[in-house]
């Protein structure tokens, strides 16, 4: 007869059964075998026992035991979807999936306990080398070159929570020009230009809040880049772009270098994104990306973009103007200029920014485009090319909506269209960015 349980009471049985035959599983060297190794055991306990939990079939009960037992729980199903932005865990109790559409939906599932939330995330946590306890109550970091993380436990927050956890996977899937034009991130037209003037030598900054769509937008652009020429990325201890490209032969057929900061006590043996920077400048590329600037590497890479070098980063600004005044504020932690010549350099480095926002329905949208025209006598003039407007707001199946176009507002500079002839791009391909609207 079937013995009906709780399955927190068959978790800690099967746990007490399976340590017995732990120290064989671990030893084997192969992962598959020993996953297969661990669910044979677990099988046959369950079935020797003739345990049940109502609400699992006898294979949804295995599986959901091994991802207890050897993995993360029920979180595991999410960490490797392609659709999942971002797993938020308030508490133990209380954790809300992020989609790639903008849904934000209740898991359908908890933890059992404080206790429970906290042994999973540590479990996580560790399979980077980083430890959550009460030493260290904050740990930032990284799971793998696509999962940052951000844990907070019990003395920051309260004890019955058990753990506080952000766990963003970073550009889950590779999306294509329609995929931004369909989902209503930007116009086609807004989309060429960025590809095209990136390519023909103009440096970006995209900008915007956290989870505003900037790097997901840089990193597509970035792939857009002719094979033949040369990339060197830049990011902060773990690597989340993949830019590499290979034949159906496995062989590489672009021209990239990936890399990322070093930290260290001993702040000699550190590699800065300051650092980076100037390695980067002696191997000869086409192309520089600084994943973010948020210190003083934005002195360097508003250097490197005043070098002749096409670069591309993000920074946290809520305008494209706003976006050089925040650069004015990185680049002094580094030399305390007099912030007008600071202006100066960081609007020649980077006329080009691209202001994105999430909006309340969950969209994102490129909000402006502008292109910083330095006239005779030096002085600035910020121009809108493309700009997002919003019309209403409305309520449709108890959402919010929102209703907008996207609009042309300038033709690009004849400054910045002499530029871009002479770097390449045919008239033809210039023609496309000069008169007409892009209202869609």
């Amino acid at each position: 007869m079937s013995k009906y349980m709780y399955f927190p009471q068959v978790l800690r049985r099967v746990q007490e059964y399976i340590s017995s035959n732990y120290a064989v599983l671990i030893s084997d060297e192969n992962i598959e075998d020993c996953k297969t190794k661990m669910k044979s055991y677990i099988k046959k306990y369950i079935e020797d026992n003739k345990f049940k939990v109502d609400g699992f079939t006898s294979i949804n009960l295995i599986d959901r035991l091994y991802t207890e037992m050897a993995e993360f729980s029920f979180i595991t199903k999410y960490l490797n979807r392609d659709d999942i932005e971002e797993i938020n865990i308030n508490s133990y109790d209380d954790i809300k999936i992020t989609y790639a559409n903008g849904d934000i939906i209740p898991s359908e599932e908890h933890f059992n306990s404080p206790t429970h939330a906290m042994d999973v995330i540590r479990r996580l946590l560790h399979q980077s080398g980083m430890i959550l306890d009460n030493s260290q109550p904050i740990v930032v970091g990284h799971l793998s070159d696509k999962i940052r993380i951000t844990a907070i436990a019990r003395g920051i927050v309260d004890k019955g929570v058990g753990v506080s956890v952000s766990i963003r996977i970073v550009n889950p899937r590779k999306l294509t020009k329609q995929d931004f034009i369909q989902g209503g991130t930007a116009s086609e037209q807004m989309m060429d230009f960025l590809e095209l003037a990136h390519r023909y030598g103009e440096s970006i900054c995209f900008t915007g809040a956290t989870s505003s769509g900037k790097t997901t937008l840089m990193s597509y652009i970035l792939s857009t880049l002719p094979n033949n020429k040369r990339i060197f990325t830049i990011e902060n201890e773990t690597r989340e772009f993949n830019l590499i490209k290979k034949n159906d032969k496995g062989e590489v057929i672009n021209n990239v270098i990936h890399t990322v900061t070093r930290h260290s006590d001993d702040p000699k043996q550190s590699i800065t994104m300051a650092k980076l920077l100037e390695t980067a400048l002696t191997v000869n590329p086409d192309y520089i990306c600084v994943a973010e600037m948020k210190s003083d590497e934005a002195f360097y890479a508003q250097e490197s973009a005043r070098s002749g070098h096409g670069v591309s980063t993000t920074i946290h600004a809520n305008s494209c103007i706003a976006t050089y005044y925040r650069m004015v504020t990185l680049c002094k932690q580094r030399y305390d200029m007099d912030e007008k010549t600071l202006y100066n350099l960081v609007t020649e480095a980077f006329p080009i920014v691209m202001f994105c926002k999430k909006l309340e329905d969950n969209t994102r949208h490129i909000m402006e485009i502008t292109e910083c025209l330095i006239k005779e006598g030096g002085n600035r003039e910020i121009r809108t090319l493309y700009k997002y407007n919003v019309t209403d707001n409305i309520e449709a199946d108890g959402k919010i909506k929102i209703i907008g176009y996207y609009e042309k507002v300038n033709d690009i500079s004849k400054t910045m269209q002499r530029r871009l002839l002479e770097n390449g791009m045919s008239k033809a391909e210039l023609s496309k960015f000069i008169g007409g609207d892009c209202t869609e």
